[in-house]
């Protein structure tokens, strides 16, 4: 993606004022912007056009919005933004099991909307380019593409999201060593406090289903008491 602001974003709300304010509001930031009214319209719509960002509502009459997290993850790495009730914090920890990248609890200035928008877009990979030979990084079966930010197994493409594929960069620049929460926190670009760093501990629990042989007894994301997450490769 070449810059924030070119980027092509999908509201879907079923609440029509809802999704007419934030369409408005962010055209009006230089996004370009579709709306769909459910998941139903949604899926018309991601059939037949490129996102780079999807805002979509957990509360919707028919299939919800966790529920179409986690089917378009079955295909789809665009993130996923996901707009929450204030009170469920089971349902985000529902939504960032299912794939979703970050969440926003309403109500919401449509401000803070536009800052994890862009907090997101400038997380989501660049084009890999055409470089040298590729530095790998093997963890058993599985392997990672330090370059081309790619995870590998065997001739198998393992689909990141936005936020495992910042996750794993920003371990690579620290193999060997631990990194807390807080740290993780911070270099995503999250807002710190202690329900960041819970959806961290749900965003490393997703990646070790990709990476680990045994996700329950890792080997290679390992947990270390008290300093936080190593990342050590074979």
């Amino acid at each position: 993606m070449s810059d924030v602001n070119d980027a092509h974003l999908l509201i879907v709300d079923d609440d029509e004022r809802i999704r007419e304010l934030l369409q408005k509001f962010l055209v009006r930031h230089g996004f370009w912007v579709s709306a769909a009214r459910d998941a139903a319209h949604a899926r018309r719509l991601l059939g037949g056009l490129d996102f780079d960002l999807i805002v979509l509502d957990v509360m919707m009459p028919g299939e919800d919005g966790v529920s179409l997290t986690r089917s378009l993850r079955e295909s789809l790495q665009t993130p996923i933004l996901l707009l929450t009730a204030k009170a469920e914090t089971q349902e985000r920890i529902d939504g960032l099991e299912a794939g979703a990248d970050d969440y926003l609890a309403k109500p919401f200035e449509p401000k803070e909307l536009l800052l994890r928008i862009n907090a997101i877009l400038r997380r989501v990979p660049a084009e890999p380019a055409q470089a040298a030979a590729p530095k790998l990084l093997q963890m058993g079966p599985v392997r990672y593409d330090t370059e081309r930010g790619e995870l590998w197994n065997g001739e198998d493409l393992i689909r990141l999201t936005a936020t495992e594929s910042q996750l794993m960069k920003i371990f690579c620049t620290a193999i060997g060593e631990p990194l807390s929460r807080a740290k993780l926190v911070e270099d995503l670009g999250r807002d710190r406090g202690q329900a960041q760093e819970r959806a961290v501990d749900v965003q490393i629990t997703r990646l070790r289903r990709k990476i680990e042989v045994n996700p329950k007894q890792p080997r290679y994301l390992q947990t270390v008491r008290g300093a936080g997450y190593m990342l050590a490769p074979d």
